[in-house]
C-alpha cells in the first residue's frame, strides 16, 4: 500500500458535451515516485481528463487538483507541472530553439536550459530548423524538452510514444522510469500496452468515462481472469463464431487465431463437443494487453485496443 500523499487528486469529475458524457463521475489519486499509466480505448475519456487537469477545459461537475490546487491557481505552473498533450502545438514557423526560448521567457527560465534540453532529447543538430519540417517523432522529442523546461515535479503526458522509433520509445521509457525513481509524479496515457507493461508501476483503466481498475500492473494482469490461447484449426471460423461475445479474437493466419478470454481446457472441451479438429491449442503468456482486452473487448473490437 502506498503511504505517500497523492499529488494529483480527481474527485467526482464529470464532463458532458450535449448528450454525450466523456467523463462520468471519475475519482482517482496519482502518487509520486511511480509511473501511473492511464489506459482506455479511444474515446474512453483519457485526454479530456488530462485537459481538465491542466485547466484547458472546464468540468461539468467535480474537480481535478494538483497539490490541492486547480492548475490555474498554481503559483508557478511551469515549474510545478510539465505537460505533453499535443506535439503539433509549436508554431511551425519557429525553430526548435526559438520555441523553447519563448517558453523560457514566459517562465523566467535561463535560455541555457533550452539548449541543454535540446541536446538531451537528441535535437541539438536541428535546433535552428523550423518545427514545420519536423517529423512526428521529432515533434514528440521537442514536446518532451518543453515539458522538462521548468524541472517540474509533476509530469503529465498524453500518448508520448506516438511517432517514435524503437530507439526513441526505449529512451522515453528510460526517462519516465528515471523521473519516477527520483520522486517525480509521472502520469502517462498510452494505447501501447506492451510499453506500458514495461514502463508503468500502477494503472488506471477507463471504460466509457468511468474508472474500472486502479491497481499495480502486476495485480491487474494477474487478477483479470484473462487467458491467451493460440488455436490452429481447419475449422477455425466455426470456433470463432462459438466464442464471440465472451472472448476477444485476433487473427494470426488463415487458420490461426489468438483467443483472449477462456483458458485452453475450456476451448478444447468446446471444440471436442462441436466435433472441431484442432491442430494446435497453446496457452500463451498473459500480460497487460490481454488483461486490458479482457476488460475492453466489446469496445475495442476483435482487432485489438486502438
Amino acid at each position: 500500500m502506498t503511504t505517500t500523499t497523492p499529488v494529483i487528486e480527481v474527485d467526482s469529475l464529470t464532463k458532458s458535451h450535449g448528450d454525450t458524457t466523456a467523463v462520468d463521475d471519475l475519482s482517482f489519486r496519482v502518487h509520486p515516485g511511480r509511473v501511473t499509466g492511464f489506459l482506455g480505448a479511444n474515446g474512453a475519456g483519457k485526454t479530456t481528463t488530462m485537459r481538465i487537469l491542466l485547466g484547458l477545459e472546464e468540468p461539468t461537475s467535480g474537480r481535478a487538483r494538483i497539490h490541492g490546487l486547480g492548475y490555474r491557481d498554481l503559483p508557478d505552473p511551469l515549474r510545478t507541472v510539465g505537460a505533453l498533450l499535443d506535439p503539433q502545438a509549436p508554431h511551425p514557423g519557429r525553430s526548435a530553439r526559438d520555441h523553447l526560448r519563448w517558453l523560457c521567457r514566459a517562465g523566467r527560465i535561463p535560455f541555457a536550459r533550452a539548449d541543454h534540453l535540446l541536446d538531451e532529447v537528441g535535437l541539438a543538430d536541428v535546433a535552428t530548423r523550423r518545427v514545420g519540417g519536423f517529423s512526428l517523432g521529432m515533434r514528440q522529442r521537442l514536446g518532451i524538452a518543453a515539458m522538462l523546461l521548468g524541472d517540474p515535479r509533476v509530469l503529465v503526458l498524453d500518448e508520448p510514444l506516438n511517432g517514435l522509433d524503437p530507439e526513441g520509445i526505449a529512451w522515453v521509457r528510460g526517462l519516465l522510469r528515471d523521473l519516477a525513481g527520483r520522486g517525480r509524479t509521472v502520469f502517462v496515457s498510452s494505447h501501447l500496452m506492451g510499453e506500458m507493461e514495461a514502463t508503468a508501476d500502477h494503472v488506471l483503466v477507463l471504460r466509457k468515462g468511468r474508472l474500472i481498475a486502479d491497481l499495480p500492473v502486476e495485480e491487474f494482469s494477474r487478477g483479470s481472469g484473462a487467458f491467451r490461447v493460440r488455436v490452429v484449426s481447419p475449422r477455425v471460423e466455426e470456433l470463432v463464431r462459438l466464442v464471440e461475445g465472451d472472448s476477444v479474437v485476433r487473427r494470426v493466419g488463415e487458420d490461426t487465431v489468438e483467443v483472449v478470454g477462456p483458458d485452453s481446457s475450456t476451448l478444447g472441451s468446446l471444440a471436442a463437443r462441436e466435433g472441431l479438429v484442432l491442430h494446435e491449442l497453446t496457452p500463451l503468456r498473459t500480460g497487460l494487453e490481454e488483461a486490458f482486452l479482457a476488460l475492453n473487448g466489446d469496445e475495442t473490437g476483435q482487432e485489438g485496443n486502438r
